[in-house]
C-alpha cells in the first residue's frame, strides 16, 4: 500500500493558494513602523549628568575593576531602587 503517491493525477497543495493570497502587494500596502520620542526624553537626552570624557573615564575604571576581580556591588542600593517596583 502506498500512502504518498508522488505521481497522482490532480493532485493540488491546499497551501499554494493561500502563499498566493498572502504574496500580492497590490491588495495590502505595507506598514512603515514610526517611532516617537518625547519632549520629556529628548531632553533627558541632551541633559546628561556625566560629561563624553567624565562617561569615559568611568566606564574604564568599571572595566579594569570588573576585568581585576575589585568591583563591588552595593546590595544595599539596588533593594533600594528596586524596592517601589516590588511594592507596585
Amino acid at each position: 500500500m502506498k500512502i504518498n503517491e508522488t505521481k497522482r493525477i490532480g493532485a493540488a497543495n491546499p497551501y499554494a493558494k493561500q502563499s498566493e493570497v498572502r504574496s500580492d502587494p497590490t491588495k495590502k500596502a505595507k506598514q512603515k513602523d514610526e517611532v516617537q520620542i518625547s519632549a520629556a526624553a529628548k531632553e533627558m537626552l541632551s541633559t546628561s549628568k556625566l560629561s563624553d570624557a567624565e562617561r569615559s573615564e568611568r566606564i574604564s575604571r568599571l572595566k579594569s575593576e570588573v576585568a581585576s576581580g575589585t568591583y563591588h556591588v552595593d546590595a544595599g542600593k539596588i533593594a533600594e531602587k528596586l524596592l517601589p517596583f516590588i511594592r507596585e
